[in-house]
């Protein structure tokens, strides 16, 4: 299985997806903000990491930049962007940050874990 990073300022939202993606065998660390996230992404080296785009201080978008940027192994990660944002603009400026994936809250936890599988 994986290990997945889940950044999600909703505390709810977040729970349960980390309690889901761990009972179908996924390591998961979660964080509620990007910076924290990056913190962790540079530890844990995470295969998949299922980012908000609205967070607070660093939006998605940011954070998706930085993963991408970065010379320590994060910029290999598939980015899952999950989020309330479904417009074909929200769409585009996803892929543009450098999301592999976006996800349109509520989204099936069947979905979410698909694109959590290593291929």
């Amino acid at each position: 299985m994986s290990r997945v990073l889940i950044v999600e300022d909703d505390e709810d939202t977040r729970l349960v997806l980390e309690e889901t993606l761990q009972d179908l065998g996924h390591v998961v660390a979660a964080a509620n903000d990007g910076a924290r996230a990056l913190e962790m992404a540079r530890e844990l080296h995470p295969d998949v990491a299922i980012v908000d785009i609205g967070l607070p201080q660093m939006d998605g978008y940011e954070l998706a930049k930085r993963l991408r940027a970065a010379p320590d192994g994060t910029r290999d990660l598939k980015l899952i962007a999950l989020s309330g944002y479904g417009r074909e603009k929200d769409r585009r400026r996803s892929e543009e940050a450098g999301f592999d994936v976006h996800l349109v809250k509520p989204a099936s936890v069947d979905v979410i874990a698909e694109h959590c599988r290593k291929k």
